[in-house]
């Protein structure tokens, strides 16, 4: 699971090859974008599916777990028989193991669905090896010199990216967003007795627990 860099939507050049007979001629100057899309991604190793949740708000701990959700809505009853799931992940500030909106909602989620999660963390400076950002590198090459100059047409050329032959499956996230959502240490006392931190890296290997587990 992983964010991508903002996408601006305007007239804006990519800097890549368009695949038309002619160029499409983007605006040569950094002007105020119509909106901007924030990408999640999240790719299954097990039949190599590739979804992307597009956010229309800001980047935080909420919209990625909200992307989560959507993601095991879809897929639970392909899983029904699992209890643990397992995502790797970079540290970025959304999602780091130390955030407490992200911990809370992940403790959220691992009760409403009965999962063991396991977040496994790449450490600082080697999130390229998390095997997402090759989708990353995927759609990038994809929609390549297009003009993303709307929401529709950003989320329509993702639709139609493959990742080893399978199309990615594109939702919209039309949600506002608040920033800089914390909790006190009191109000995360109630969710410390299910969160398990590894000995040796406390950081980077936590495992949350339902209630039940």
């Amino acid at each position: 699971m992983d964010t991508k860099a903002k996408v601006k939507i305007g007239e804006f050049s990519r800097n890549g090859k368009t695949r038309a007979a002619h160029a499409l001629e983007g605006l040569d100057h950094d002007y105020a974008a119509k909106e901007t899309l924030v990408p999640l991604g999240i790719l299954n190793l097990q039949n190599d599916c590739t979804d992307i949740i597009f956010g229309t708000s800001t980047e935080t701990s909420d919209f990625i777990v909200d992307g989560l959700e959507i993601w095991w809505d879809k897929n639970k009853a392909d899983y029904s028989h699992i209890k643990k799931l397992v995502i790797n992940l970079d540290n970025g500030p959304s999602v780091s193991s130390r955030r407490t909106q992200f911990i809370r909602r992940m403790v959220e989620f691992s009760e409403a669905s009965g999962l063991e999660i396991h977040l496994v963390y790449y450490p600082p400076y080697h999130s390229k090896y998390n095997p997402v950002e090759r989708c990353w590198g995927s759609l990038e090459r994809h929609w390549n010199g297009e003009l993303l100059n709307s929401v529709e047409k950003a989320v329509k050329w993702a639709s139609s990216m493959t990742w080893k032959g399978l199309n990615a499956s594109v939702s919209l996230l039309d949600k506002v967003y608040e920033k800089g959502v914390s909790l006190t240490k009191e109000e995360m006392q109630k969710y410390q007795a299910q969160i398990r931190r590894s000995d040796k890296l406390p950081k980077w290997d936590v495992k949350i627990l339902p209630q039940a587990g």
